[in-house]
């Protein structure tokens, strides 16, 4: 009601403008660069690469009209829709005012006692036919004003889904078809559709949440460390030594519609050197740690809702040695390992809600034997595991393991989810509940 509509049409306005920009860069193209193709004086393979790219180049200069002239149309519509749906919204309010009724700012109506004389006011009060009369029309005006808002409402989800499409490229004239001259898969609309009557009034489900998220690629090293500290009253004592070549990690994601995919690629090479001693307000540590070599990890997920599956490679190669035993608020494990050569691991499970469970299985090459149990929080992808895994190679070998993940994220996720949907059912039960209340009063 206090959205100032006008801004539509200045918007409209605007991207009029940017079509005929367009249009300017469009024809400098043509007479300039793509000109140089279509004469006489360039011939051969180069030649026909050349028109082929340069028409392609064109139509995207094309299609950036259509798209923006479609855009301006569009907006202009939704004013028009907007402006007539705002004043009937306001007409029927004033009616219900004028057939004795309140409406709040919220849009809740109720009865106006106000506006009644001294008998009028005795006789609602006493009367109950007259009560059930002005329930009835109470309900019938709070129908009227909720059908005028569910109208503003469904138009503009109209208009999100019509602009969402006119800036979705339809490769209309892709592989072959229509002009021939459409190669770029994701550029501009030469399609876009500037009625909003005609326009698409729904999202389809993959385009509704689409979106590609890549953290990119962090690239530390070379570099070397060296710090010590001895055990203080609340603080740890720890020793760290360590020469990175380098330490490389990438990260995506790419959603559609309620499928997403993800990935990490984690990659070091290098000597390190840790340890660690002490209480704290975290908890105990206790653990030595040292390697040399190169490793990485592999990790790719797919996930539909709440439920998916990932499966990991990880491989190393070079000598480490490990012992520990840690209880703090993010890992209480026990274990050891040792070995010198080279080993390749893969693990795979199914997840639903942030939970799940999977196997893990190694091949070592080289003496060398492992073992842990417990909880612990996963450095690289931050995903709690409760597990153990046991191994051993007097020469060639192997190891074995069972991990029970938990993502604290996706599983609150899940958890709000699972509470809308118990309150969304809570609600129509009361709905209905006070539905049938009125019915029994009636």
């Amino acid at each position: 009601m206090t959205t100032d509509l006008g801004l539509l049409t200045t918007a409209a306005t605007g991207w009029e403008s940017i079509a005929g920009e367009f249009k300017k860069v469009e024809t400098r193209y043509g007479e300039s660069v793509q000109r140089i193709t279509l004469g006489q004086n360039w011939a051969g393979l180069s030649a026909g690469a050349a028109q082929t790219n340069f028409a392609a180049t064109r139509y995207e200069y094309a299609a950036a009209q259509t798209q923006a002239k479609a855009i301006a149309g569009l907006l202009t519509d939704a004013h028009a829709c907007f402006t007539d749906l705002k004043r009937k919204l306001e007409s029927a309010r004033d009616d219900a005012m004028a057939a004795g009724m309140a409406v709040s700012e919220q849009g809740r109506v109720t009865f106006d006692i106000s506006k009644l004389t001294e008998g009028e006011r005795n006789a609602y009060h006493h009367d109950p036919d007259y009560q059930s009369s002005v329930r009835v029309a109470v309900n019938t005006w709070q129908k009227h004003i909720d059908d005028r808002v569910k109208a503003v409402s469904e138009t503009d989800e109209h208009v999100k889904a019509a602009l969402s499409a006119a800036v979705t490229d339809s490769n209309k004239d892709a592989f072959g078809q229509g002009s021939g001259k459409d190669a770029t898969f994701t550029g501009f609309n030469a399609h876009a559709e500037g009625d909003l009557a005609k326009a698409p009034r729904t999202l389809p489900v993959a385009d509704d949440k689409a979106a590609t998220k890549t953290d990119g690629v962090t690239v530390t090293g070379p570099n070397a460390d060296f710090v010590t500290s001895g055990v203080k009253y609340g603080k740890e004592g720890s020793f760290k030594a360590s020469a990175d070549l380098f330490h490389a990690t990438a990260k995506g994601e790419e959603t559609h519609g309620r499928l997403t995919l993800s990935g990490v690629d984690d990659i070091y090479a290098g000597a390190r050197a840790t340890g660690n001693l002490g209480i704290t307000d975290k908890g105990f540590v206790g653990k030595a740690e040292a390697s040399a070599g190169l490793r990485s990890l592999v990790e790719g997920r797919a996930e539909y809702g709440m439920v998916g599956g990932y499966g990991r490679l990880e491989g190393f190669a070079g000598v480490e040695g490990a012992i520990n035993a840690k209880a703090t608020n993010e890992e209480v494990t026990i274990g050891f390992k040792g070995l010198a050569g080279a080993k390749a691991s893969v693990a795979g499970g199914a997840e639903a809600a942030g939970i799940g469970v999977g196997l893990t299985g190694e091949g070592w090459a080289g003496p060398g034997a492992a073992g842990w149990f417990g909880y612990k929080r996963d450095e690289v992808t931050g995903v709690y595991k409760l597990g153990g895994e046991a191994g051993l190679s007097p020469g060639l070998g192997g190891a074995v393991g069972l991990e029970i993940t938990f993502d604290p994220d996706k599983f609150s996720e899940a958890a709000v989810a699972a509470a809308d949907k118990v309150g969304n059912a809570a609600g129509y039960v009361g709905d209905k509940a006070g539905d049938f209340v009125d019915w029994l009063a009636d």
